[in-house]
């Protein structure tokens, strides 16, 4: 089970935090720590803005570059203006009046973790730059510079983290399906197997015993008979979903009246089910039953098309002579062309 964080809870979280730094600056206005309070007041509505515009809610995960650079050049303004007004040596510090550390790490935070670290490293890397400029590099830690670069750096470790851990996620799943529509196809294929298998234990299976019985010594009418088998047999193959017991039996009596009986199925009624494909199939049978036909080709049509099934029943108009010379399909007569809808 996968636990997740509402993600307008995390944005009310650093809207909190970023309004909790927004308040340390104004209580430190009184003491008198700078020399203008309306430089820190323009700090402070500059950061107000920076924070609203890189919160408001929006879509895309990854931040916009246009806005990471707008944080960053936040991030670069901010401590210049603050830092004009203070005076780093004075006794005892400047107070909560160095909110401004604490601001530019919530910023750059909020940077790394909408998937813009280079952008936030750089804002960090400019305030540690500028406080050894402005207070020497014991301010790296006086100042809180380190604490901000360190919320950073977490941010940016979690980040690439929890990314890494969705990229993997996203892999198990593909993983995870494609093992379950193999393991699908493969039982489908053992059904068919399991199937056909019965099938043709059902039909040979009298058949070989008879062979066994009489040591291989078949009459005339019993070798007819295996053919006609065989056929059947090849029908379960290629037929499929052209076959039920009224096909099976009218194919069977096509054959043993000597006619030449092709089923090919080749997926176009793998989408009927119930009484569509009961009805398909009967007239299939129906015209089995009623053709004179020597010849008969039951094929299915792909799908798309309104029509299910076609059958094709041929009669030859010579003695067999051309048949003998390969010439049989130009000299067939259609006996029989129907074509079964897919739906009434």
């Amino acid at each position: 089970m996968r636990v997740t964080v509402p993600r307008p809870l995390i944005v009310l979280v650093a809207a909190l935090f970023s309004g909790y730094i927004i308040v340390l600056g104004i209580y430190s206005l009184p003491f008198g720590f700078a020399s203008s309070s309306e430089t820190v007041v323009a700090a402070l509505a500059i950061y107000a803005l920076a924070t609203v515009a890189i919160l408001i809610p929006d879509k895309r995960p990854r931040m916009p570059i246009w806005l990471a650079a707008f944080a960053v050049a936040i991030a670069v303004v901010m401590p210049m203006l603050v830092t004009l007004v203070l005076d780093p040596n004075r006794e005892g510090g400047n107070g909560y009046a160095t909110w401004y550390v604490a601001a530019i790490g919530a910023l750059m935070t909020i940077t790394a973790v909408r998937r813009r670290p280079g952008f936030a490293w750089f804002g960090i890397g400019f305030l540690v730059v500028q406080t050894v400029f402005w207070a020497g590099p014991d301010g790296l830690a006086s100042l809180g510079v380190i604490g901000s670069a360190s919320w950073v750096g977490v941010a940016h470790l979690l980040t690439n983290a929890l990314a890494k851990a969705v990229r993997d996620s996203q892999r198990f799943a593909v993983a995870e399906r494609g093992a379950a529509e193999w393991q699908a196809a493969q039982e489908a294929h053992l059904n068919e197997r399991q199937f056909r298998l019965g099938q043709t234990t059902v039909m040979a299976l009298p058949m070989l015993r008879t062979i066994q019985q009489s040591a291989g010594d078949l009459t005339a009418a019993q070798r007819a008979e295996c053919l006609h088998l065989e056929g059947a047999i090849r029908d379960e193959i290629r037929g499929r979903k052209l076959l039920n017991d009224s096909v099976r039996e009218q194919v069977m009596l096509a054959r043993r009246r000597g006619t030449t009986v092709t089923l090919l199925d080749e997926g176009g009624i793998d989408d009927l089910e119930g009484d569509d494909l009961d009805r398909v199939l009967g007239a299939l049978a129906d015209a089995l039953r009623r053709t004179n036909a020597d010849k008969v080709i039951a094929r299915t049509v792909p799908e798309g098309s309104d029509v299910a099934v076609t059958v094709v029943g041929l009669r030859s108009s010579d003695d067999g002579s051309a048949s003998l010379l390969g010439d049989s399909l130009d000299d067939d007569e259609v006996e029989l062309w129907l074509e079964i809808p897919r739906t009434v």
